[in-house]
């Protein structure tokens, strides 16, 4: 039997030699939004591995777009020469494309990276924190009240994402996404949880939408037209009052309607009082539903675990694609193991070809 896994999958001008996308993972390792040596490494352990696509994590069009202050950024000339260095690397020795997810953090913009002792909260005054920004005045539980977005603050960030495409495409990146997920600025406008506003950006679905879709459309006129856009997108915000499958559904057809080549379908992010039933493949019907409603490709992610398990979700149709991100924290050689289990093949660099399962008799494949 043929892997569908293993298929190759054309969007645009990019064919991805599988499925298998390694989801964008902050790393918090950033200096003034700039990549270190430490994303050097991350993205070449992962390039080299066999998979169908690495995507560099959330990285924010500008600095006060960042998570925390250790995330990256493709905002200054510093940022994209920093960049461009790691990528030289993992295209040097790796085999799969680069893609890159260009974020917003908005009212959750300005906190503490994880292994701070301080915690994960909000930034204090004294540690550098910074004004934040959302479609209303209204604060992530207790972090920052962030200022509401007015005309000419909405311009600018339109305009910082697309400054931060083009650093991109000039950076030869073979895909980008924009992170509408999570409850980071876009799906902080998406949100009724977060956005109360009275103007054309606000109210019912269509309001919601509008700006979401005006950086979308923004974004896509500045890149190649062989180059693939898509965007992450929340299904469900797991509160009562939020964000819900049908919404996403319809916003995903609009995205499609604008260019969108396909979305990553994740969930939750918008409030502490969410409640997520987590489980293995928790979040891949969401996926297939808005596949099989606007025929858009979709890249289902969530605690997709085995090879077995993403056979099935791309063989069935529940989504083109699956995106893993602690699995292939714990194995940079998912791809490898998953191609033996699933007799089909995988890249392998070639100072590393006398590992081949096929030339050499032992260890049995990794068990999963």
């Amino acid at each position: 039997m043929t892997s569908k896994l293993f298929e190759p999958i054309r969007l645009r001008g990019l064919t991805l030699p599988n499925r298998i996308v390694v989801a964008p993972m902050c790393q918090y390792s950033a200096v003034e939004g700039s990549a270190t040596d430490w994303h050097l490494f991350h993205w070449t352990q992962f390039a080299l591995g066999g998979v169908g696509l690495v995507v560099i994590e959330a990285t924010g069009v500008s600095a006060q777009g960042r998570i925390t202050p250790t995330c990256l950024g493709l905002y200054s000339d510093e940022n994209e020469q920093a960049m461009a260095r790691g990528l030289a690397a993992a295209r040097r020795y790796g085999a799969a494309p680069i893609g890159i997810q260009l974020a917003h953090a908005g009212r959750k913009a300005s906190t503490y990276p994880p292994g701070n002792p301080k915690g994960m909260g909000a930034l204090s005054k004294e540690d550098g924190a910074w004004e934040t920004v959302s479609a209303s005045a209204i604060p992530y539980a207790d972090w920052h009240t962030p200022t509401a977005l007015d005309r000419a603050g909405l311009n600018r960030v339109k305009e910082e994402f697309v400054i931060a495409a083009r650093r991109a495409v000039r950076l030869g990146l073979d895909e980008v996404e924009l992170h509408m997920a999570h409850g980071y600025l876009m799906q902080q406008f998406l949100s009724p949880l977060s956005n109360r506003r009275n103007d054309e950006y606000g109210g019912d679905l269509k309001g919601r939408m509008k700006f979401p879709l005006e950086v979308f459309e923004a974004v896509r006129a500045v890149l190649p037209s062989d180059k693939p856009l898509g965007a992450r997108i929340n299904a469900t915000d797991w509160a009562e009052g939020g964000w819900t499958i049908e919404e996403a559904v319809v916003f995903a057809r609009e995205l499609k309607a604008l260019g969108c080549d396909f979305v990553c379908v994740s969930s939750s992010g918008s409030t502490p009082a969410q409640k997520i039933p987590v489980a293995p493949l928790y979040q891949v019907p969401f996926a297939k539903r808005i596949r099989a409603e606007t025929g858009m490709m979709t890249r289902a992610v969530g605690l997709i675990l085995t090879p077995q398990q993403a056979e099935e979700i791309v063989a069935d149709g529940a989504a083109d694609m699956v995106a893993l991100a602690r699995a292939e924290l714990d194995n940079p050689r998912w791809a490898w193991h998953a191609a033996k289990l699933l007799g089909a093949a995988a890249a392998y660099p070639l100072q590393y070809r006398r590992a081949k399962f096929d030339v050499w008799p032992g260890p049995v494949p990794r068990q999963f």
